[in-house]
């Protein structure tokens, strides 16, 4: 394995993380949100806030860890993309802002105060809707280079039926993800009540997904055929996915084993997440860079690769004692143990 491909995919990892763990919180946060406003706080608050105390700082650090190492890893990366990002990455600074000062007003402030829920519970759904641009704008056809300098097209970015669907899709992601988990993380808590709302939640957003998911791939093909052929060529990993999708669905609506559905879910966004990027190779912006004509230095990347290994091995212990701590300790789901935060 070359150290390019090597590099992507250390990236890669890190994103998917982002994407499993984010997914789960801005979900949490919507669904808290949701239920102030139409009265069900009773059902889900305490299932929400009991998960989202211990997790919400860890967040964050894969999606640093994925800037940090794309800019070391592919330098070009920042010329390319630092100007073209410069409005969608700025709303999810400020949205990302907007969460982490929501925990400031719960702890000092008035806990359960509606405007401040209904603001982090909307964030959650815009950073991954901010976010997803860049998926767009790396199938090509919104930057040009005017004067040596990317320039984004904003109003056939903001008009493109792809930007869309790509947006629907990230929010259908988040929304359905986070609801499989809740419905596991409550079942667990022995909340029945909480567990049938979250189940009704997650087959709900189950349906928009796999629109969403075909709609991409009609889009795709009128965007960008290369990258559509070359999805088709991996179609047994997208089968594979969507496989596992039926399956999860039917963990939850028949089986009601929702530990099995969680892990199911996991891997069909693996094997979708995955068959994407390998798709896209060799290409981080189309047409314009690859892989090879952005990647760094050899010393340099010998060296990000061996921080990174060194990241991962320190946050995987400390994921497995926040997981040990509270997720999965029997006294803290069930409410028993909040003196562990």
């Amino acid at each position: 394995m070359s150290l390019e491909v090597l590099g992507i995919s250390v990236l890669w990892l890190f994103l998917f993380g982002y994407l499993i763990i984010g997914s789960i919180d801005f979900g949490a946060g919507f669904f808290n949100a949701y239920s102030l406003l139409i009265g069900k706080k009773h059902i889900l608050t305490n299932i929400i806030q009991r998960y989202l105390s211990p997790v919400w700082e860890i967040t964050n650090v894969f999606l640093v860890f994925f800037f940090v190492g794309v800019v070391g890893f592919f330098p070009k990366t920042a010329y390319y993309y630092g100007t073209t990002l410069l409005v969608p990455a700025s709303i999810a600074l400020v949205l990302l802002a907007i969460r982490g000062s929501y925990y400031a007003f719960e702890s000092y402030g008035s806990r359960g105060h509606k405007g401040y829920s209904f603001m982090y519970g909307m964030a959650g759904l815009l950073i991954p809707a901010s976010l997803s641009v860049v998926l767009t704008i790396s199938e090509g056809g919104f930057v040009t280079i005017i004067d040596n300098q990317p320039v984004l097209d904003y109003g056939a970015l903001f008009t493109s039926s792809l930007t869309w669907s790509i947006v629907v899709l990230a929010l259908a992601a988040v929304l359905y993800i986070s609801a499989t988990f809740l419905t596991w993380y409550a079942n667990a808590a022995g909340d029945r009540e909480a567990t049938e709302l979250l189940r009704k939640y997650a087959l709900i957003w189950a349906v928009p997904l796999a629109i969403s998911v075909v709609g991409i791939m009609v889009e795709l093909r009128k965007h960008n055929i290369e990258h559509y052929n070359r999805m088709i060529d991996f179609w047994y990993l997208f089968a594979i996915s969507a496989v596992m999708f039926v399956i999860t669905v039917g963990c939850i609506s028949i089986k009601r084993n929702y530990g099995l559905a969680v892990w199911l879910l996991i891997g069909q966004f693996a094997f979708a997440f995955f068959g994407y990027g390998i798709s896209h190779y060799p290409y981080l912006l189309y047409p314009f860079l690859t892989l090879y004509d952005s990647f760094t230095n050899q010393a340099m990347a010998i060296s990000l690769v061996v921080v990174f290994v060194l990241g991962l091995l320190l946050l995987i212990p400390s994921l497995y004692l926040v997981l040990k701590l509270f997720l999965f300790d029997k006294d803290y789901v069930r409410g028993k143990g909040d003196h562990h935060a």
